[in-house]
Formats: C-alpha cells, sequence, structure tokens
C-alpha cells in the first residue's frame, strides 16, 4: 500500500497587500506583499509511470496540455529525473482561473512536490523553489507552503504566523485581467519600499498598487469592491487579490459571511473561506485521505 496521498490539495492564495516598489532593468517590477492561504482548493490525482511520458487526463480542458502550468512543471523537473519516470496527472479545479488567486501556480508547485516524493528525486525545498521561480514568480510561495511576507519578484520569502480564527468572502466576477497589462499600465501606482522585512506587518498602507490599473481594464473591479463594502458586518475595507479580478473582504463569522452573499449578482460567484497558516503541500502527509 502507497504511502502518497490519493488526491494532493492544492491551496488558493489571497494578497493581504500588494506593492509595487519599482520596475527592475529585466522588465519584471520588485514587489512587497503578504500572502495568505486559504482553505479553497484544487485537487490533484498523479500516477507514476515508468514510460517516461508525462500526460495530463483529465481537467484544465480549456488549456491546451502544452500550454498547462503542470505539464511545464513536470518536464522542468524531469530534469532532474531519470528518462523511464513519468506521469499521469488528473485535476479538479475549484479555484477560479485568471482571478489572482494563484490556481495555477498552486497547481504547478503541486506537481513539483508530488512528483519529488513520487520520482524519489529527494530535491531540497530551495531546489524546488529555484526550479518554481522559472515557471512564476508565485509558484515559490506554494513550495514554501506558509504564510509569508514577500519582496523581489516574490521569491524572498519570510514566513509569518497569521490570525485564522475569521471568514473571508472572495467575489469571483469570472472576468480575467491580464497580469501583463496591468504591469505595464500608466493607472499602475507604486509605494516606497520599506526598509526593514518586519516593518512590512506595521504598515498602514496595506493596499493593492495595482487595483486602479485593474479597475481601468475591468471596471467591474470596482462594482465587486462597493458590493463588499456595503455589508453590514464588514471588518475592514475589501480588497483586490494580486492583479485581479477576484476581490475578497473579512468577516468575523460565518453568518456575517453567509449574509454578505445572500443577494449577489447572478453572474458572479462567491466562496467562504477561511484562513490557513500551513499549506497542505508543507507537510505532503496532511494531504493523506
Amino acid at each position: 500500500m502507497s504511502s502518497y496521498p490519493a488526491v494532493w490539495k492544492s491551496p488558493a492564495k489571497l494578497n493581504l497587500f500588494l506593492h509595487v516598489t519599482s520596475k527592475r532593468e529585466d522588465g519584471y517590477h520588485n514587489l512587497e506583499t503578504l500572502f495568505q492561504f486559504i482553505n479553497l482548493f484544487d485537487e490533484i490525482e498523479i500516477e507514476k509511470t515508468l514510460d517516461g511520458s508525462i500526460k495530463r487526463i483529465s481537467g484544465n480542458e480549456t488549456i491546451p496540455e502544452s500550454s498547462d502550468i503542470m505539464i511545464k512543471a513536470a518536464h522542468l523537473l524531469k530534469n532532474s529525473a531519470s528518462e523511464e519516470m513519468g506521469c499521469r496527472i488528473k485535476i479538479r479545479k475549484q479555484i477560479p482561473m485568471g482571478g489572482g488567486l494563484g490556481g495555477g501556480s498552486s497547481n504547478a508547485a503541486t506537481i513539483l512536490i508530488a512528483l519529488n516524493h513520487l520520482w524519489n528525486l529527494n530535491l531540497y525545498k530551495d531546489q524546488l523553489k529555484s526550479i518554481a521561480l522559472e515557471l512564476g514568480a508565485d509558484v515559490p510561495i506554494f513550495i514554501e507552503g506558509r504564510n509569508s511576507l514577500a519582496t523581489g519578484v516574490g521569491e524572498n520569502l519570510f514566513p509569518v504566523e497569521l490570525d485564522d480564527d475569521f471568514y473571508f468572502v472572495v467575489l469571483n466576477i469570472k472576468k480575467n485581467v491580464s497580469t501583463q497589462e496591468i504591469f505595464s499600465h500608466e493607472a499602475l501606482t507604486f509605494t516606497t519600499a520599506t526598509e526593514k522585512i518586519p516593518d512590512l506587518l506595521k504598515k498602514t498602507s496595506r493596499r493593492n498598487d495595482c487595483l486602479h490599473a485593474a479597475i481601468e481594464t475591468e471596471p467591474e473591479i470596482a462594482r465587486a469592491l462597493e458590493y463588499l463594502n456595503s455589508q453590514n458586518s464588514i471588518f475592514e475595507e475589501a480588497q483586490m487579490t494580486g492583479t485581479g479580478s477576484s476581490v475578497f473582504a473579512r468577516f468575523d463569522n460565518k453568518k456575517g459571511a453567509l449574509d454578505a452573499v445572500k443577494n449577489l449578482p447572478a453572474e458572479w460567484e462567491a466562496f467562504i473561506t477561511q484562513p490557513i497558516n500551513y499549506s497542505p503541500l508543507y507537510d505532503w502527509a496532511v494531504a493523506k485521505r
């Protein structure tokens, strides 16, 4: 009987704030952000094979297999494996695509962590994070598996413990926003970088510097924020996560969260979630069923 999980749980994240501090010479931007994991998960099944092939069996049907970040992650990791190692991948999506919740990045990290075990590669976490960064700036946080402050393009991670005794309402307006377009938009704002990492948690500027550019690109984001901010039981002002288009707000109890979505516009979807300090990927055994 295998000791590996039958199903690997791949979590979503929120950016509790996102400061853009500068544009780099390589075209990327330096950031300050606070990553918060939530208990909204995709579920991935991975079967090890010995025929050298990497295939997606089901899920993500709207994405060509050659463009699927999970498949890219597997091929990238295969550079550290023997030629006969392969896999079959199934995914059940719950995290909306293109909403700033990190679903694709989380899926890629899940593949790296799972295949590191299944292929008996025994790579260290820092080695996996280095590979993850080749796939995208958000992928290393899902390898780290803990809520973290992040700087650089998101690769410099400083784990933190955050309050988890409350609920988030996350609204998906079902509109995709291009990250590349946001970072090149004239409405993108900048924040002066914080000198000391611990001071980031004390910083009162908990805004998202991508918000104005995202609203210029997709005005419905502003409508979603107004909807959440109109709720009587909201704990603090609603925010956008990542480069959009999903927005979220904190509620102190489940009743308040449930009340907030009773009159939700039919074209949106809502998720009532709770924060978690550790991803199931932090210790893969907790994902076992």
